[in-house]
């Protein structure tokens, strides 16, 4: 299946990446794209390597959890978890 990748904030910079279309094995999770994108050098494990830790993601706009089964043509976003004070 098809997927649309989007990066925000300082993911975007650290990629050098606004953006990209991924394929993955049908029934994918969010895991399952963190886990294909950290088989990628330098940045790319850095951010995905542990995602848990590193990483919030909206697939289709709405929030999501790592476990997030995707579908065909979903459009996931992928954040740094944002602090405040």
């Amino acid at each position: 299946m098809k997927l649309k990748l989007v990066f925000f904030a300082n993911f975007r910079e650290l990629l050098d990446c606004a953006g990209e279309n991924i394929e993955i094995k049908a029934g994918a999770t969010v895991s399952d794209v963190c886990h294909q994108l950290a088989q990628k050098d330098g940045s790319w494990q850095a951010i995905f390597l542990n995602p848990s830790q590193s990483v919030k993601v909206a697939v289709n706009q709405q929030m999501s959890e790592l476990n997030q089964t995707l579908l065909d043509g979903d459009e996931v976003a992928f954040f740094p978890p944002v602090t405040g004070g």
